[in-house]
């Protein structure tokens, strides 16, 4: 069912189809104006755009200040004549959400109902290949199907670039080679974003918006949306959604310069490292966190099936993962009374 949004005491019918809903059957009396089902597909700080089923696009509000609604759900909304303008009054059940941690380890959510992430590198800048390991394990413990794509293809790519996109694949992970500038690997890009909703992600000025002019040519931004990072470049600020021309949609994300999944959202034994994974069940101790556990055949397999930089990301990972858990459970102190 959908979630009804504290803005109003009056039902809601559940879930709806992509249309406008009549609330007599919900309310019983006589019909009321219809509910608007749409998707949002970009937050302009206290409004949201949306796009209806019939493919207008629409302004909306939240129902208040501290109701998260991000790019990618699908809400449905009334006419508030007295603000003259529409207002989210449900909140329909997510799939595949994209979470990050913030400092204080409470998860953030980046974009919801995703199929796909595309998580996004380039030979420039140089690939930091522990927030991708951050992205895909995030991606699994979402239920998210992931791929690595090499974007700026017509650049010279270093042996040790190669030979990490090569362990992807290896993985049984989807790893494209495109060009955005030559315009090279994006028959095969449009194939794999075919009827997905899929999020681009990645650092800074690895040339997520130029692949998006690349996939979708009459994205433009709107003012506001692009600032220029310090290298003078034209870098993206806020999240949008947008229609595929062969169908499904894309949503591209502003660039970071580290990641970190949401804890709460992390399957606590390997973290979403599905290789980790895989090992564990040969490890001596069913909850061996694979560190300095004996017998632990994670360990045992780095250097060989496991390469030393990806079990380096994976103690990382752990590590932060620890301390965020230590910081979310401890008590902070009282003041003394005076």
């Amino acid at each position: 069912m959908s979630e009804r949004l504290p803005v109003k005491k009056s039902s809601r019918t559940a879930a709806l189809p992509d249309r406008a809903v009549s609330q007599e059957a919900a309310t019983g009396g006589a019909a009321a104006a219809p509910l608007l089902r749409a998707r949002v597909i970009a937050a302009h700080g206290q409004l949201l755009r949306m796009r209806t089923g019939a493919g207008e696009d629409v302004l909306a509000r939240p129902p208040s200040r501290d109701c998260q609604v991000v790019c990618g759900d699908y809400v449905q909304c009334e006419f508030d004549a007295r603000h003259e303008q529409l207002r989210i009054v449900a909140l329909e059940p997510r799939s595949g959400a994209l979470y990050r941690s913030n400092a204080r380890g409470k998860g953030e959510l980046i974009a919801a109902n995703l199929s796909l992430l595309l998580i996004v590198v380039a030979p420039l800048p140089a690939p930091d290949f522990y927030i991708v390991d951050r992205y895909l394990a995030a991606a699994q413990c979402a239920g998210i199907r992931a791929a690595v794509l090499l974007n700026k293809a017509e650049l010279a790519i270093d042996a040790a670039v190669d030979r990490e996109l090569r362990a992807y694949t290896a993985l049984g992970l989807d790893s494209l080679r495109v060009s955005a500038m030559a315009l090279t690997g994006l028959a095969e890009l449009r194939t794999l974003l075919r009827d997905q909703t899929a999020v681009l992600v990645g650092q800074s000025g690895v040339g997520k918006s130029s692949l998006l002019r690349a996939l979708v040519p009459d994205s433009s931004p709107s003012v506001g949306a692009l600032i220029r990072d310090d290298e003078g470049r034209h870098t993206t600020t806020a999240t949008w959604l947008y229609a595929l021309p062969g169908g499904g949609s894309i949503i591209d994300s502003p660039g970071v310069r580290d990641f970190a999944p949401a804890i709460d959202r992390l399957s606590a034994p390997a973290l979403g490292f599905s290789d980790i994974a895989a090992l564990s069940a040969h490890c001596r101790f069913a909850d061996c966190r694979h560190l300095r556990e004996p017998d632990c055949a994670v360990q045992q397999a780095v250097g060989g099936y496991l390469s030393a930089r990806r079990y380096e990301s994976y103690r990382r990972l752990r590590r932060l993962y620890e301390r965020l858990q230590s910081a979310q459970t401890s008590v902070p102190s009282r003041r003394r009374r005076r």
